[in-house]
């Protein structure tokens, strides 16, 4: 399965609203030029967002976007499914809890595998909570931080 750019940039979308959850709303504008994300791509995953439950807007001078609800409650299945629709990897009838539409469905034995494939995608991206995405945002963020002076004068020492 891949996933578009609509569950790619939405995902990083809300995890810069999760990162920098305040009282304050965050505007898109931002969330666009920390993301390196289109302004106008933004404006179009938001509403998809927002129908989903899982961002709301705030109007206004001081207007912007904030989670909807607390990080350790969104799933980033929640987020994926609101901007791509199911995660399923096939239009398989068995799998999507089908429409009727495969022939070969009473006899097909390969939607077994399909429907394992699915069930796993679905439980792993279930299984991933936002809140676990922002404490490892922050972990990586701190090991990333520029080296202290007594770092610095520990690795000169060395010379």
């Amino acid at each position: 399965m891949k996933l578009s750019t609509k569950g790619r940039y939405g995902l990083r979308a809300v995890l810069e609203l999760a990162v920098h959850e305040s009282d304050e709303a965050v505007a898109l504008s931002l969330i666009a030029e920390r993301q390196r994300i289109s302004m106008n791509y933004l404006e179009q995953l938001i509403p998809k967002l927002r129908k989903a439950g899982i961002v709301k807007g705030i109007r206004g001078a001081q207007g912007g976007y904030l989670l909807a609800m607390p990080a350790d409650q969104i799933s980033i299945g929640d987020i994926l499914r609101a901007l791509e629709g199911d995660l399923n990897p096939v239009n398989c009838a068995d799998v999507s809890n089908g429409d009727g539409s495969c022939s070969n469905s009473d006899t097909c034995v390969t939607k077994y595998v399909w429907k394992r494939i699915s069930d796993s995608i679905n439980d792993a991206v279930d299984g991933i909570m936002l809140s676990e995405l922002v404490e490892e945002s922050k972990r990586v963020q701190a090991e990333a931080e520029i080296p202290t002076n007594s770092d610095s004068k520990k690795q000169s020492c060395g010379k």
